[in-house]
């Protein structure tokens, strides 16, 4: 038995309350595996610039990099708008990422059996997505420099970088998660058009060869973008550089039914960070309504990835799956006049399921 020290980021918007509920759950599965669990709250985000003048406090960030895992609820609010780029929650999470050395985000999406008509697609099609997006974290578009905006002259500027070491590191990354998977890895990339997407599918093919066990294909974004809606059964292992992974992963996320239902695993340094794909939906903050699945399923990912609890992982996993087959679903994937459930309601469901004993 362990002791689990969490360090939990609420944030923004829905972000509490999301947090709120898979801090429930882990309390839940702590319990029963017999560990003792220890959560910690820093603020982070908008919230954290309104109390500190910082997105990301160095009292937060201290405490981060002495923790294993970090839970974040989301970052974000349309206040934050009127703040410099280095005022933005966005900044603190991207600085937060960085410093943590977090350069591998995966990012599992499957659809649930109970959710099919939830999905925008057909179910024989939707039934086949069982996929996991690995997107490179730390660099790309979101960190290169030079970068500005000069609103006078109607200008702006965005850098795209990569190394070699960048793409073979999260290449690897990508080639291992289909080792225990099905085997395959899709990279994706714009090769036909950008010379950082050209030193990409050299260095990923070149990378492969360690790995004569995968399949390897590539794929240019668009057509990946389109695959994903028409046959997304065909992928296993997306690989993908840090924006079209933002984006692809999104689009997942809606095949899945909601944005709501995927969590995220960043890893590749000391400290893990673990959050919700959602954003934090500042429309519906504070009404309850909230799914908070993302962030159950986020707290699962951290206690395989940071704690090495796969025991405990899989039965928080097997509780939100037998939590939807017994009809509960929030708002977001509410159809056919079904009443639909709260956020603390559904979180508390979770909790109780993880303590059955066939949970697991």
């Amino acid at each position: 038995m362990s002791d689990i020290r969490v360090v939990v980021l609420p944030g923004d918007g829905v972000g509490p309350e999301v947090s709120r509920a898979a801090a429930l759950v882990l309390d839940a599965a702590a319990a029963r595996f017999g560990h003792g669990l220890r959560l910690e709250e820093h603020d982070v985000g908008y919230a954290a610039w309104q109390r500190h003048g910082s997105p990301l406090p160095e009292a937060t960030l201290a405490a981060c990099t002495t923790a294993r895992g970090v839970l974040l609820g989301a970052v974000g609010h349309p206040a934050a708008d009127r703040l410099s780029a280095d005022e933005r929650p966005e900044a603190g999470l991207l600085r937060l990422r960085s410093e943590l050395g977090c350069y591998a985000n995966l990012r599992p999406a499957k659809v649930d059996a109970a959710l099919l008509d939830a999905s925008p697609l057909r179910p024989e099609v939707a039934r086949g997505c069982d996929l996991v997006v690995v997107r490179e974290l730390n660099g790309g578009l979101y960190y290169g420099t030079p970068r500005g905006l000069d609103r006078e002259r109607g200008t702006a500027l965005n850098t795209l970088p990569y190394s070699a070491a960048e793409i073979e590191r999260i290449a690897r990354v990508a080639f291992g998660e289909a080792r225990r998977r099905r085997g395959r890895v899709t990279s994706v990339d714009k090769a036909n058009v950008l010379e950082v997407s050209r030193l990409w599918r050299d260095v990923v093919q070149r990378t492969s060869s360690d790995y004569p066990d995968v399949e390897l294909d590539h794929m240019l974004v668009d057509r990946a973008a389109m695959e994903l809606l028409r046959d997304p059964g065909r992928f296993d292992v997306l690989l993908t550089e840090n924006m079209f992974g933002d984006i692809l992963s999104d689009e997942a996320g809606a095949v899945c039914g909601s944005l709501g239902v995927l969590g995220s695993a960043s890893i590749g340094g000391a400290t893990g960070l673990f959050e919700p794909v959602h954003g934090s939906a500042p429309d519906i903050a504070g009404k309850g309504i909230a799914n908070p699945m993302g962030a159950i399923r986020s707290a699962a990912l951290m206690l395989r990835h940071a704690f090495g609890l796969e025991e405990e992982a899989r039965a928080v996993e097997a509780a939100v799956t037998r939590v939807l087959e017994r009809g509960l679903r929030t708002p977001d994937l509410a159809v056919n006049g079904r009443p639909p459930v709260g956020t603390v309601e559904f979180g508390e469901a979770v909790a109780r399921a993880v303590a059955e004993p066939d949970a697991a």
